[in-house]
């Protein structure tokens, strides 16, 4: 569990070095690499045709790293990324790859062994007498952070983490996994207060990272029944909540309004509460209780609507929030009077933490805090779009579209983007011309049904009825061929920038999904694919098509 990891990421104790990568300089030089050096370069080399390596503070970040890793005479030497070529290490992972590609039927079943292997030694563990399997035990080699969004640390160095960096959690009567010939873990825990196994902390931002049970376990299965039961207890105190956040709009105290302003963004558009900045965190991100003036402009009147509020501030992960909403004329007032007097980089909240408002919520409802809020607006959302979007009457792929476009409201509510993949384009363009195909298919097939109908009034035989029924059912058979594919083509151009899996995983109940799909009749795995069933095992279990949120 705690051996290192080699640059293509198989598990074997060691780094692989990478024989004859050299670094080419535009004047024409080449220079041998130290090994850590040259260890940094490839991660960059990998990366060469990603949009990423073309962005300034990934390079600016990622060359300063590098530079932490050569000897003093490649520093003298390598003074400029624009001057270095990396072409011939990409070309050399591209060759790597493209051979894996060819790799034969055997030799690609001895991997698979291999990797069989490793998971029934490492991936699982016993607890409370019952074995379950462990999710990701094999650590995250080294090489380039990317982030999410503009996430101001990206192209750093991602270190190799080591068995010194690693807490062991483990019973004290059980089996302690043994550390790599040499090594040492850095603590062994016995805290059965917690459900981590592994934990180590990454040098990037400093966050810790665990190794947990997978989702499918026991015990996994019940804290996510817990966090949607938490949730549907919210439904039934929602409406009070809500009228008392309104009441306190009108509050002789300038902290109760606060409080009632930033609640009334956390429930109306699932903004999250927004935690303190830990020290040395670079990252401008910000949530609702942490919201500055310049974050939000104030309308009275835009594009035909009252009182709508723009507000553009980075969120969690560096994403980007944009979003005009027309808000209650109350509230717009509140907000003109928390802006009075104050700096742009002041704060729009000055009287309100996250900690005064997570104790407001816990006297509100047990167990309430802003990310309940987000849960049960974005599951009663997936179940009000599905009544209204979904047709008894459509055929299964026009169904799953109207399942994706109800989860895709929630995507946009929850602010759960994503940048279009690399090879969006050229897909969609194999896709068209699959539907090109298919219509010029289509229109032979008509062709041949009207000739058959023609031969048929002529010879009115058995057999010439026959083969105009045959012509019949190729034609509704192509039709609905086509029709898939142009569905496909509506769902992919609608979810090309919206991250669909994060909330579907996260914050909608999935016994919404498998009543919607036991109702109408869709498959399971349409829905969830193999890994995602065994985390929502229970739901499948528990939910009949009658389960209302």
């Amino acid at each position: 569990m705690g051996g290192t990891r080699d640059m293509e990421g198989s598990h074997r104790g060691g780094r692989v070095r990478v024989e004859e990568m050299w670094e080419r300089w535009s004047t024409g030089k080449v220079m041998k690499l130290s090994p850590k050096a040259e260890e940094v370069a490839t991660f960059f080399a990998k990366m060469l045709d990603h949009e990423y390596t073309t962005k300034d503070i990934f390079r600016k970040n990622f060359f300063k790293d590098w530079r932490k890793e050569m000897t003093p005479e490649e520093k003298s030497t390598i003074t400029s990324l624009s001057k270095c070529d990396f072409s011939h290490m990409s070309q050399y992972f591209k060759a790597q790859s493209e051979a894996r590609k060819q790799m034969t039927k055997e030799e690609k079943q001895k991997i698979k062994e291999e990797n069989e292997q490793l998971l029934k030694e490492y991936g699982f563990c016993i607890m409370d007498n019952h074995k379950e399997r462990i999710a990701n035990f094999k650590i995250e080699p080294p090489g380039l952070f990317r982030g999410r969004g503009n996430h101001p640390k990206m192209g750093m160095l991602k270190r190799r983490i080591m068995p010194e960096d690693i807490i062991i959690n483990c019973s004290k009567d059980s089996k302690i996994p043994a550390p790599p010939p040499g090594h040492k873990w850095k603590e062994v825990r016995h805290d059965n207060k917690v459900t981590w196994l592994v934990s180590w902390t990454e040098n990037i931002q400093g966050s810790i990272k665990y190794i947990m049970l997978n989702p499918s376990s026991r015990i996994k299965g019940e804290k996510d029944w817990q966090k949607y039961e938490t949730a549907r207890r919210l439904k039934k105190c929602v409406d009070r909540i809500r009228n008392q956040y309104r009441e306190d709009w009108k509050s002789k105290e300038m902290k109760v309004r606060q409080r009632a302003v930033a609640l009334y963004f956390i429930d109306k558009l699932a903004l999250r509460a927004g935690n303190e900045k830990e020290e040395g965190e670079t990252a401008d991100t910000v949530g609702c209780c942490s919201l500055r003036v310049e974050h939000i402009n104030l309308h009275p009147e835009l594009d035909g609507q009252e009182y709508v509020v723009e507000f553009d501030f980075l969120g969690k992960d560096s994403i980007r929030y944009y979003n005009k909403v027309p808000v209650e004329k109350r509230v717009f007032k509140n907000l003109q009077l928390f802006m009075e007097n104050k700096q742009p980089e002041d704060d729009l909240f000055d009287r309100l933490n996250t900690s005064i408002l997570n104790k407001h919520l816990q006297d509100l409802m047990e167990g309430l805090t802003a990310k309940v809020f987000r849960t049960y607006n974005a599951s009663i959302t997936l179940q009000q779009q599905l009544k209204e979007l979904t047709t008894p009457d459509d055929n299964v792929p026009a169904k799953i579209l109207s399942y994706n476009r109800a989860n895709r409201a929630v995507a946009i509510l929850c602010n759960h983007q994503r940048a279009p993949p690399k090879t969006f384009e050229k897909s969609m363009m194999n896709l068209q011309s699959k539907i090109d195909a298919k219509k010029e298919q289509l229109a032979d097939a008509k062709r041949e049904l009207k000739s058959a109908k023609a031969d048929a009034k002529v010879r009115r035989d058995e057999k010439s009825k026959k083969t105009v029924e045959s012509k019949k059912k190729a034609v509704q058979r192509v039709e609905e061929q086509l029709m898939k594919l142009e569905v496909l083509a509506t769902d992919r151009e609608e979810n090309k920038q919206i991250a669909l899996g994060t909330s579907k995983l996260n914050y909608l109940d999935p016994r919404i999904s498998v009543a919607w799909c036991k109702k109408f009749g869709i498959p399971i795995e349409k829905i969830y694919n193999k890994t995602q069933r065994e985390k929502f095992a229970w739901a499948i279990d528990m939910a009949d098509e009658d389960y209302e949120f």
